[in-house]
């Protein structure tokens, strides 16, 4: 089919679009390019004939009306979102506009799009909304995130996705719009954006720099391999039930620290020091940042039962991969850190000490 991906040019994007394309799909991106976006991600598809890239905002509802009118895609994936809590808490405006503002004229354009197509089109159509598990809040040392968890954002970005995924249940409740919803455990893997955990730990540990660690390194999040994401995204667009949702979880929970000390292990193994040590010694415990949700974990149970779906990689193995990737596309990291992000530490709303920012 041809789908039209926002946020094509982002981390999980751009990874769902080459894993689109590879299944045979014609795929249009269209994508802002803010600080997030990279187009050396897509670098490689500039020649296909089923890739299509655009320049654009999803609130620029004139831009993508004409867009859909051009293209006629027979699905639409948004992955268009502001996506880092400490950015949220350093600037929410934008979040709000992006996730919120931006969301809401965006399904308007949509909207009126699939309501001019025939029917046998208007049938088929899709629309799948990509979010997150923050939207749930913290939870307690037990039980897991489903479906039916009720929403308790508590930091702007997961109170900006909450409202962006309320706007999209209500679009199909009220017009009958053939949505669906993800909400995903915490991504890794290939062209993330180094203010990100394992991205941001990896470049601090090759540069000699502190690694930091936020308050006591206990904060627990549940690890999915974006390959396996994109593979259930693709699942869910073409063979879930419009109006559902749908949650994407790796089942793999680890404390923020094990994953420092993983991968200080793992380029322990794959890229030593010149002094020999380990690089564990570099990690550092800084301030916890405000409202820090202690605890995520999903349980994928419905996409795996009605949909067939897990994930193919665990945590041991889609890590090492990550590190490879990285140890492998250091001109990639390189051209990333040139514009002007320097992998300091953001979310203090009053722009204190400036130390690198983890998870």
């Amino acid at each position: 089919m041809k789908i039209l991906v926002t946020g094509g040019a982002g981390f999980i994007g751009s990874n769902l679009v080459h894993r689109a394309l590879s299944q045979g799909h014609h795929v249009v991106v269209l994508d802002k390019l803010t600080y997030a976006g990279n187009l050396a991600s897509l670098a490689d598809l500039q020649d296909s004939p089923a890739f299509t890239f655009v320049r654009g905002d999803i609130g620029d509802t004139p831009r993508v009306s004409s867009l859909l009118q051009e293209h006629q895609p027979q699905a639409i994936m948004n992955l268009a979102a502001e996506s880092h809590v400490d950015r949220s808490i350093d600037g929410p405006e934008e979040f709000i506009q992006t996730n919120v503002v931006g969301t809401f004229r965006l399904l308007e354009a949509v909207r009126n799009y699939w309501k001019s197509l025939p029917k046998p089109q208007k049938e088929a159509f899709r629309f799948l909304h990509v979010s997150t598990d923050e939207v749930y809040g913290s939870l307690g040392p037990k039980g897991h995130f489903t479906e039916a968890t009720p929403y308790a954002p508590n930091s702007p970005y997961s109170a900006s996705k909450a409202s962006s995924d309320h706007l999209v249940r209500a679009y199909n409740k009220t017009y009958g719009l053939p949505t669906l919803i993800t909400n995903c455990s915490n991504n890794y893997g290939p062209y993330q954006f180094p203010e990100k955990l394992i991205p941001l730990i990896l470049n601090r540990a090759l540069a000699g720099n502190p690694l930091p660690v936020y308050g006591d390194g206990l904060n627990i999040r549940d690890w999915l391999y974006v390959e396996d994401h994109c593979a259930a995204l693709l699942k869910v667009l073409q063979e879930g039930t419009p109006g559902e949702m749908y949650a994407l979880g790796g089942e793999s929970e680890r404390t923020n620290i094990d994953i420092v000390r993983t991968l200080c292990t793992l380029l322990d193994e794959l890229r030593p020091r010149e002094d020999r040590r380990s690089y564990q010694e570099q990690i550092t415990f800084v301030e916890d940042r405000p409202g820090h949700d202690r605890r995520y974990a999903i349980n994928p149970a419905k996409i795996r039962s009605s949909l067939g779906w897990q994930p193919k990689e665990s945590f041991e193995t889609g890590i090492r991969k990550t590190v490879l990737w990285y140890l492998e596309n250091q001109p990639w990291v390189e051209n990333i850190l040139s514009g002007s992000y320097r992998m300091e530490r953001l979310g203090i709303e009053f722009g204190t000490a400036k130390e690198a920012s983890p998870l």
